[in-house]
């Protein structure tokens, strides 16, 4: 029987874990709406989704806890077998480098590549789908966000955008 399988209350229990941490979380919320001043449903004050979405995350959490000790869970050990962690640390780094060049390079000069490499170098896909990919995502979504909604992106050095 696998480690998913075995029912009952575990310490290493991944589920349990994440449920209780919901949990803290939730609360967490739950007080900063609270502190926030939740008001009335005719005239809520700036707490009052923090508040209701606070209770959301604590029953989902409440949820996952609950099913983490009456059905079991993976183990921690578990979620982390398999995991390509050069791959991992690639992408980390082209984020790092997109977000450092974002401002001085403009949006389209930035996502263009970035898309193209992470098409190519994390799970290829074949040129003939990687290219226009790359090209026609952030060439819709520059077109979307700067002409649809109006919302101003970096255009660089170069003015591009």
């Amino acid at each position: 029987m696998s480690d998913a399988g075995k029912a009952g209350l575990r310490l290493n229990n991944s589920e349990l874990w994440g449920g209780l941490v919901g949990l803290v979380l939730g609360a967490l919320v739950i007080w900063a709406g609270i502190k926030f001043n939740l008001g009335t449903v005719n005239d809520p004050g700036s707490g009052f989704v923090l508040f209701y979405v606070g209770i959301l995350m604590c029953l989902f959490a409440a949820s996952i806890t609950f099913a983490a000790m009456t059905e079991g869970g993976p183990t921690f050990g578990s979620l982390w077998k398999g995991t390509r962690w050069r791959k991992t640390l690639v992408v980390i780094a082209s984020l790092l480098v997109f977000a450092r060049a974002f401002d001085d390079l403009g949006f389209l000069l930035t996502t263009i590549p970035l898309l193209l490499f992470l098409l190519r170098a994390i799970d290829p896909v074949r040129w003939t789908v990687a290219i226009p990919l790359a090209v026609l995502a952030p060439l819709g979504s520059w077109w979307v966000l700067k002409r649809l909604l109006l919302i101003q992106l970096p255009s660089g050095i170069f003015n591009i955008g």
